[in-house]
């Protein structure tokens, strides 16, 4: 089977997010969006908030202010929203929120349940402006980790240097776009050698 997925690379601080749900795999979420999107937009609704979320939401909420609304999940706090992620441990609240995600067209992500989701938070690799989405089709969280940590380490810190003296070169090219892309491509060919 192939992995029918199309990733695209989404301005978090543009849209509206709401993550239902207040326990580690909550914390996770929100941890991992934050860390790859520093200003995304998050609203948390959830009836009891662990230690684990709280500290890290009161250790970044000079970075980021989170909407926090403790109390059940209700349809209403959709509106407005953009992507949903359901996070919850309770197998009806998250089929609730998927339902009214999609009876309103807003993308949702159920926690640890693929066939409960419009797209998947995948293993990222970021490398200053290099950012590298890994996706094993909601399969294998575990070997997409793997590949996260062995291209985090292959990837020199250096990568933001060459994708600079890349642009500015592509700037500096005269002509067509189909001469400026011959150019490019012979130059980037010896990345791969």
């Amino acid at each position: 089977m192939m992995n029918t997925l199309y990733p695209i690379f989404i301005k978090p601080e543009n849209i509206q997010i709401l993550l239902v749900g207040g326990g580690k795999v909550a914390a996770e979420k929100v941890q991992f969006i934050l860390k790859n999107s520093p200003t995304a937009q998050i609203t948390i609704v959830a009836t009891e908030i662990k230690n684990e979320l709280l500290l890290f939401m009161d250790k970044n909420q000079q970075k980021q202010p989170f909407h926090l609304q403790q109390k059940q999940f209700e349809t209403i706090d959709i509106e407005n929203k953009h992507l949903v992620i359901a996070a919850t441990n309770n197998k009806i609240v998250n089929q609730q929120i998927y339902e009214a995600a999609k009876a309103r067209k807003v993308l949702v992500n159920v926690a640890d349940t693929p066939e409960l989701c419009d797209f998947y938070l995948g293993s990222i690799v970021t490398k200053g402006d290099l950012k590298i989405a890994i996706s094993t089709n909601g399969k294998s969280p575990t070997l997409s980790k793997r590949l996260r940590e062995f291209f985090e380490a292959i990837l020199p810190e250096n990568t933001n240097d060459l994708i600079s003296n890349l642009n500015q070169y592509r700037d500096s090219l005269k002509g067509n776009l189909e001469e400026k892309m011959k150019k490019l491509n012979e130059l980037t060919m010896s990345l791969l050698k």
